[in-house]
């Protein structure tokens, strides 16, 4: 018998791969909380709700980013090829500050990402760590 037969449902993969790119987060951000001084989460829970904050920022970044590099590519002139590779540039540094600012809004002097640069590693570690995870789990899948 197998698992769905017994009353058990599968997890929807995107659910799944959202909540393990969740505790990936959580890893990342404390990490660099115990190594970057200017990184500061003052307890575990508001470090799991940055997290959640940022996985919320960052998908929506990545949708932006996604759909600027998709106008980059359709662009047929060389002035529609600079607009748009101004706007990724505008995305991806204005990301940055969206990070920032939505983290200082929502959990004020508790949870501080540092300044620019910190941030900037954190979210390049991030995205790394999340793409890393996720290419080993369908690795791992795919010779289950």
């Amino acid at each position: 018998m197998s698992e769905q037969e017994g009353g058990a449902e599968a997890v929807e993969p995107h659910l799944a791969a959202a909540i393990v790119d969740v505790f990936v987060y959580v890893v990342v951000l404390n990490l660099f909380v115990e190594y970057l001084p200017a990184v500061i989460s003052e307890t575990f829970t508001l470090s799991l709700l940055t997290a959640l904050l940022l996985k919320g920022v960052l998908e929506v970044v990545l949708v932006a980013k996604k759909r600027v590099v998709t106008r980059f590519r359709q662009a047929a002139t060389p002035a529609g090829k600079v607009v748009a590779a101004v706007l990724v540039w505008a995305v991806l540094f204005g990301s940055k500050f969206l990070v920032l600012e939505s983290v200082a809004l929502v959990f004020g002097p508790r949870v501080s990402l540092g300044g620019f640069f910190s941030v900037t590693a954190l979210i390049v570690i991030l995205m790394l760590s999340r793409a890393g995870v996720r290419q080993l789990l369908e690795s791992s899948g795919s010779r289950a």
